[in-house]
C-alpha cells in the first residue's frame, strides 16, 4: 500500500478542490482523489478502493516503467503496457536472424522470457510533504542562481537521507508548484524486468507515424512484460534463479470493455503540463523552441532513413531513436497547430492583462505582485533570444565524436593517464569508432554546425567561422564541405583520435585543429549555459510563486499542479468529437476499419492470419462487442492525458481494466498547455484486441488463463 505519512498533504497543493467539481479536465494527485465526489460522475466503488493510505488500493497495481506506465495484472508480477513502452527492450533483443520486432515475440513458458535491457519498475510507496524543508534553505540575500542551487540540493539531500542505503528503494523530491511545493516520493525498485508477449510489428505499431496522433485508430499498441525479484523477494538484477514480483494489489481484467458514454479513468505517471505557464513561455515555444526542434527532427529521420535504407541490422539499431524521434516532432507540429488554432497566446495575454488590472486594484497586491508578469516577461525574453544556442550546445554535445574527444580531454586533463590506463583508453576510443555509422554522425555535426553558423556572432564558438568558411553554398553543398573539413580532422578517424589520446595537456590545449577548437570551446559554453540556467531557474521559481499566488487571490480558486511524473488520477468518459467542421469521429474503431486500411505494405500491412480471421469470422464471438457487431479495436475518452501516461489502465466504474492508453488525438497534443473537453481526446486499445490478438496470433493462452478470462 501507499502510505500517507501526513493526516493531510493538502497544503502540498495549496487546499486543492475543495468544492464538488463539474469539469473533467484533471490530473489529481494522490493527496486528491479522496476528495473528488467521483460517484457522482459515475465511479460505483468506494474512493477508497482507488487509493486508500491505510490499506491496499488501486493505485498499488501502478508501476512506472520504459519511460510511462504499467498495471500489474496477475499475482505473478505480469505487467500489463504500451508495444511502444516494450519498443526498445524487444529492439535490443532483436537480431536480422530473430526479428522479434518486426515476427512479435511469445515466451510459452517463464524460461523462454527474454530481459528486457535497460529496463526497471517504479512502484509509489510512499509520500510526503516537505516545503517547509525545502523553502527553509532560501535566504533573501542569495542570488537567483543561489536560490536554485540550494533548493536542488536541498531536494537531492531529502532524497538521499530517505533511501538511507536501502537497494531497493529510491527517493525522489517532486516541484508541485514552482517555489512554493514540494513533495517527497519513495519508490519501491524492480530492476529485472522480462519480455512476455510482444505482437508483430504489423499489430503494435499498425499505421506507422501517418496514424501516429490521429484518430480514427486501429493500432495494437500493447505489450506484457514480467517483474523479478530475488527469491527473498529483495531487488536484483537479472538472475537464472529470480521470481516473479507479488504485488500488493494486480487489477481484474473486464473482457466486456465498454461503450459510448461509459465512465472511465485511469491511473499514470504523466510527464509535463504547462497550464500554469505565462503567454510569454507559450510565445516562446511556439515560436521558437518547437518549430526548431521538429525541423532537426525531421531532418535525422530522414537522415537515420536514407543510411539504413538496405540494411536490416541498422534499421534494429536505429529503430528506437527514429521511433522517438518521429513521435516527438509529430507531437510538436500538433501543439503549434493547436496552439495557433487557440490563438492562446494572445488568450493568455488577455488574461494577463486582467488579471494585471486585479493587481493594480488593491495597493496590498500591487506592492506584492505588482511587478510579477513584467519580471517574467523580462526572463522568457531573455531566454528566447539564447534558446536555439542552447539546444544547439546540447544535440552538438551529444555527438558522437566530440562526446568522446571530451572523454579523451578530461582524461588527459586529469594528468595520470600511465601506459595501462592509456591503452584502455584506445580501446573504448576503437570500440566507439567501430560502433559508429560516419556517415549518420557527421551528417549530424555538420548540419548542427551550420545551423550554429546562423546565430549571432557572440552566441557562437569562435571555431564556428573557421570550419563553414566565408563562401554560402547551397546548405546540402555546405553539409558537404563541412563533412570533407571533418575527415581531415585528427577526430575524423579512430587513428586519429588515438594520436590526441596520447598528447599531453599543453599539446591539447595548443592544437588549431578547428574541430578540437570547437569540441573545447563548447564545454566553456556549456558551463556558461548552465549557470545561466541556474539563474533563470531561481528567478522563475520565485516569481511563478507569485504568479499563482495573484491568479488564485484573482480567480477566488485553487489549482491542480502540473503534471510532472509523479503518480495522477484522471476520470472522464468514451465519448468521440468533431475535430473540424462537418465532421464527427465515433469513439471506437473495430477490425473491420484494419482490413480497410490494409494495404499490404507497411506501415498498412496486417497480419495475413489477421486479415483471414476477419475474411472467416472463424474466431470466438465473445472478443466482439454487442452493439459494434466486431471486434473493438481502439477507443477514444476525454481524460486528462499527456506523456507518461502512456501504458496507463483504463478503468471502468468498477476499477476493472478495459483497455491500455497510448495516445492522443492530434488536436489534443496542445492538451499541455489547455484541455478542452471540445478537442481533448486520449486513445486507448480496447482489452478485447488485446485478448484477441494475444490468443489468435500470439498463440498466448496461457496469458488469458494468467489474467483470468480464459
Amino acid at each position: 500500500m501507499i502510505r500517507r505519512t501526513l493526516h493531510s498533504i493538502v497544503i502540498t497543493v495549496s487546499m486543492l478542490v475543495a468544492v464538488s467539481l463539474t469539469a473533467d479536465e484533471g490530473m489529481y494527485p494522490l493527496s486528491e482523489i479522496s476528495r473528488l465526489d467521483l460517484q457522482s460522475k459515475g465511479l460505483e466503488i468506494p474512493v477508497s478502493e482507488i487509493y486508500n493510505p491505510d490499506g491496499v488500493s488501486l493505485v498499488d497495481a501502478i508501476c512506472q516503467v520504459g519511460g510511462g506506465t504499467g498495471e500489474f495484472v496477475s499475482p505473478d508480477g505480469l505487467i500489463l503496457t504500451n508495444h511502444h513502452i516494450a519498443f526498445a527492450g524487444v529492439t535490443a533483443a532483436s537480431t536480422p536472424e530473430h526479428d522479434y520486432l518486426r515476427e512479435g515475440f511469445t515466451a510459452f513458458t517463464r524460461e523462454e522470457e527474454l530481459p528486457a535491457q535497460g529496463y526497471i519498475c517504479r512502484i509509489t510507496e510512499d509520500y510526503r510533504d516537505v516545503s517547509e524543508e525545502v523553502l527553509a534553505v532560501v535566504k533573501d540575500f542569495m542570488t537567483p542562481a543561489e536560490r536554485s542551487d540550494a533548493i536542488r540540493e536541498k531536494m537531492r539531500s531529502l532524497a538521499t537521507e530517505e533511501e538511507d542505503g536501502r537497494e531497493n528503494i529510491s527517493c525522489e523530491v517532486s516541484e508541485m508548484f514552482p517555489g512554493k511545493t514540494y513533495v517527497l516520493f519513495t519508490y519501491r525498485i524492480i530492476r529485472d524486468v522480462r519480455l512476455v508477449y510482444v505482437p508483430p510489428l504489423s499489430v503494435g505499431n499498425y499505421g506507422g507515424e501517418i496514424d501516429n496522433w490521429i484518430w480514427p485508430r486501429h493500432t495494437g499498441d500493447f505489450s506484457f512484460l514480467r517483474a523479478y525479484v530475488a527469491p527473498d523477494g529483495s531487488t536484483a538484477a537479472y538472475a537464472e534463479e529470480n521470481v516473479p514480483f507479488s504485488p500488493k494489489r494486480f487489477i481484474k481484467v473486464a473482457p466486456e470493455g465498454v461503450s459510448k458514454d461509459d465512465f472511465v479513468f485511469i491511473l499514470g505517471y504523466p510527464g509535463r503540463t504547462y497550464r500554469h505557464k505565462t503567454a510569454d513561455y507559450i510565445a516562446l515555444y511556439e515560436q521558437t523552441i518547437l518549430p526548431y526542434l521538429s525541423s532537426r527532427y525531421d531532418y535525422m529521420i530522414e537522415t537515420l532513413e536514407d543510411a539504413s535504407s538496405d540494411d536490416r541490422a541498422l534499421q534494429l539499431e536505429f529503430a528506437n531513436m527514429i521511433k522517438g524521434l518521429a513521435n516527438a516532432t509529430k507531437n510538436y507540429k500538433g501543439k503549434l497547430q493547436g496552439l495557433r488554432r487557440l490563438a492562446l497566446v494572445e488568450k493568455r495575454r488577455a488574461e494577463e492583462a486582467k488579471l494585471q488590472g486585479f493587481i493594480e486594484s488593491s495597493p496590498e497586491l500591487n506592492e506584492k505582485f505588482g511587478s510579477t508578469l513584467q519580471e517574467l516577461s523580462k526572463v522568457y525574453s531573455d531566454y528566447n533570444a539564447t534558446a536555439v544556442q542552447e539546444i544547439s550546445v546540447t544535440l552538438l554535445g551529444r555527438n558522437g565524436y566530440l562526446n568522446l574527444f571530451n572523454s579523451v580531454a578530461a582524461a588527459i586533463e586529469k594528468g595520470d593517464l600511465d601506459e595501462e590506463k592509456r591503452n584502455r583508453l584506445r580501446d573504448v576510443i576503437n570500440r566507439q569508432y567501430d560502433a559508429m555509422t560516419p556517415d549518420v554522425e557527421q551528417d549530424f555535426l555538420a548540419t548542427l554546425i551550420l545551423d550554429f553558423s546562423t546565430l549571432p556572432v557572440g552566441q557562437q564558438p569562435k571555431a564556428i567561422a573557421a570550419i563553414v568558411g566565408d563562401e554560402q553554398p547551397s546548405r546540402g553543398d555546405a553539409v558537404a564541405a563541412i563533412r570533407e573539413r571533418f575527415r581531415r580532422s585528427p577526430l575524423g578517424t579512430a587513428d586519429g583520435m588515438n594520436v590526441v589520446a596520447g598528447w599531453d595537456e599543453t599539446t591539447l590545449k595548443s592544437s588549431t585543429d578547428p574541430f578540437i577548437m570547437l569540441a573545447r570551446e563548447l564545454r566553456i559554453m556549456n558551463q556558461d549555459i548552465i549557470a545561466r540556467r541556474k539563474t533563470r531557474d531561481g528567478e522563475l521559481k520565485r516569481l511563478e510563486a507569485a504568479f499563482i499566488d495573484a491568479k488564485m487571490a484573482w480567480q477566488k480558486k485553487d489549482f491542480i499542479p502540473d503534471a510532472n511524473l509523479t503518480l495522477r488520477l484522471t476520470y472522464g468518459y468514451i465519448r468521440g468529437y468533431a475535430p473540424a467542421d462537418a465532421t464527427y469521429h465515433s469513439p471506437q474503431t473495430t477490425l473491420a476499419g484494419i482490413i480497410e486500411k490494409n494495404t499490404g505494405e507497411s506501415p498498412f500491412d496486417a497480419p495475413d492470419q489477421l486479415v483471414e480471421l476477419y475474411n472467416t469470422g472463424a474466431y470466438d464471438k465473445s472478443f466482439e462487442d454487442a452493439l459494434l457487431e466486431d471486434v473493438p479495436v481502439a477507443m477514444l475518452y476525454n481524460m486528462d492525458t499527456t506523456g507518461g501516461n502512456s501504458g496507463s489502465p483504463v478503468l471502468n466504474a468498477r476499477g476493472e481494466l478495459v483497455g491500455v492508453n497510448f495516445d492522443r488525438a492530434f488536436e489534443a497534443t496542445v492538451n499541455d498547455y489547455q484541455w478542452s473537453e471540445e478537442y481533448s481526446r486520449s486513445i486507448g486499445v480496447d482489452i478485447r484486441y488485446v485478448l484477441f490478438i494475444a490468443k489468435y496470433l500470439g498463440k498466448a493462452d496461457f496469458l488469458l488463463r494468467e489474467l483470468g478470462v480464459s
